[in-house]
């Protein structure tokens, strides 16, 4: 009988601490840790403009985005959140949050994060370790050619954009400000990702490095081709975009 009551007791401990854990995750996001629908618009990614032309001094445009400038923003995000920067189940969830510009960061870029949060993490084997690495260097080829296809066509309508302001009539010094803002944002978020794509390049060799001296494994030649291809791509991006006021991208790490 006695244990019988301690066991009921150790159910009813862990349902309650599941239920204050719940209500936690409620508080601080949406439903069960998803992100909340407040943070879920269509300009949802706005702040990357604000976050980059801030970070180097200079004022965020107050244009409205077009589709265009939308779409670029909404690719650019998955490209910029660090690979395996929140735990599985977020990644489910939904763990949506801003992330500091490049050129606002005090901290020098850590290349061997990802591999140790990799190998660190448990796995079922190390094969599986390998699988998550070309996993994640796949979705970064897949995202590369829509979101370059996307800076193409707004660096190529922010030059006519630059290129009709001398003919647009009357036009204010307001609107003028606004429309070099908005393409000094929008060539910023383009560096952006070119330098998060080389971080990451940097980051995939040093824990294939690592992976290959405590496991080798027969899926290391794969791995080591996937991530030249993805080097080869950003080393000739289709689009270079321009710095402005010569503040050009620096990797550093």
């Amino acid at each position: 009988m006695p244990d019988t009551i301690r066991q009921i007791r150790s159910v009813l401990s862990a349902v309650l601490l599941a239920l204050l854990a719940a209500s936690l995750a409620a508080c601080s996001g949406g439903d069960f840790g998803r992100t909340r629908e407040s943070m879920r618009s269509d300009d949802m990614h706005r702040w990357l403009g604000a976050e980059v032309t801030g970070s180097v001094g200079l004022k965020p445009s107050q244009f409205q985005l077009t589709d265009e400038e939308r779409q670029l923003r909404d690719l650019a995000y998955p490209m910029i959140e660090p690979p395996l920067s929140r735990p599985a189940w977020k990644s489910v969830f939904g763990d949506y949050k801003a992330m500091p510009s490049p050129w606002q960061q005090k901290i020098v870029f850590d290349r061997t994060m990802y591999g140790r949060t990799l190998i660190d993490e448990p796995h079922r084997s190390h094969s599986s370790r390998y699988a998550q690495l070309m996993e994640d260097v796949r979705n970064d080829i897949t995202r590369f050619e829509p979101f370059f296809a996307s800076a193409i066509r707004v660096i190529d309508l922010d030059r006519k954009r630059n290129a009709s302001m001398a003919r647009v009539s009357a036009l204010s010094p307001r609107e003028k400000d606004d429309a070099v803002a908005r393409m000094q944002e929008n060539s910023l978020i383009v560096q952006w990702v070119q330098q998060c794509l080389e971080q990451r390049i940097s980051s995939y060799r040093w824990a294939l490095e690592r992976l290959v001296i405590q496991a080798p494994d027969g899926l290391a030649a794969d791995a080591d081709r996937l991530i030249g291809e993805l080097a080869a791509q950003t080393a000739n991006p289709p689009v270079q975009a321009q710095p402005p006021y010569g503040r050009a991208v620096v990797s550093k790490g």
